[in-house]
């Protein structure tokens, strides 16, 4: 899997002119790819932990879906998280990536790069018929002015329909063509707020409610409901087709499972309330 373009971008500036050490980087990361969690499990730098779970963001049949990383796995890696959302909020406003509120928890959000997202936009609005069908110019008028203005995670429809305007007379018809598409999703609580959302994530998410449940409920049947983290690493999952790596990584940063140093090695144990 190649490396997002966005890669290059750095707090200090929106982008930093190429150097050798550049492949140098890319070669690191492509060798920690396969390499244990044990061995990668937490970094300093919030960019460098992002570049390498996107590497790693498992692939799964007849799913489509652009790499993401959770912002709970995000925390497990990088310890310092006042750091993190700052760089979170830096790159969110340089347009390198975009933050989404996910539906399978009240805290879970995905961080997608940039051109990741807009490459899984494409895919949508082909899949939902293209830019043939009946209101499709919804979609570049979404594109166009929707996606780069509004970088937060919710929209409200006011907001919506006079970004949309910009390209012409925005009708309900339009709006449901971007909901269909996955592009949008509508809040239970409030009818007039609108989720961006990642498209065709939904086999991920149940994985990933699968996946979580599955690992907390194996730690709880051991006598001190506890592992070492390699072994449970290798773990073949029964019910969540998600690679076990990046589940512990969500874990550990939501807090439920914490990782204790042994002469042995690291140990993930349940966290006792």
């Amino acid at each position: 899997m190649t490396e997002p373009s966005s890669s290059s971008y750095s707090l200090s500036s929106k982008k930093r002119p190429r150097s050798p050490n550049d492949n140098d980087e890319h070669s690191l990361l492509r060798d920690q790819i396969c390499s244990s969690l044990e061995d990668n499990l937490t970094f300093n730098d919030t960019m460098i932990a992002l570049q390498l779970m996107r590497t790693q963001f498992p692939k799964l049949e007849k799913v489509v879906v652009q790499p993401f990383i959770l912002q709970s796995q995000l925390y497990s890696s990088v310890k310092d998280r006042t750091q993190v959302d700052r760089d979170l909020e830096s790159f969110k406003k340089d347009k390198v990536l975009r933050i989404f509120k996910l539906s399978s928890g009240q805290d879970d959000h995905a961080i997608m790069f940039m051109d990741d997202y807009l490459k899984q936009v494409a895919f949508a609005i082909k899949r939902s018929g293209g830019k043939d069908q009946d209101g499709s110019e919804v979609f570049e008028w979404f594109e166009r002015y929707v996606v780069p203005s509004k970088l937060d995670v919710s929209i409200n429809q006011l907001e919506l329909c006079s970004l949309l305007s910009r390209g012409g007379d925005v009708t309900d018809k339009h709006i449901t063509l971007l909901m269909n598409a996955g592009l949008l999703t509508r809040q239970l609580i409030d009818p007039n707020i609108y989720w961006f959302a990642i498209p065709r994530i939904g086999p991920i998410l149940k994985g990933l409610s699968q996946g979580r449940k599955e690992i907390l409920s194996l730690l709880n049947r051991k006598k001190y409901k506890e592992m070492l983290l390699s072994s449970l690493e290798k773990t073949k999952l029964r019910l969540s087709p998600l690679d076990t790596r990046f589940l512990l990584r969500d874990l550990m940063g939501s807090g439920h499972i914490k990782t204790v140093q042994t002469p042995t090695g690291l140990l993930a144990r349940i966290t006792r309330d």
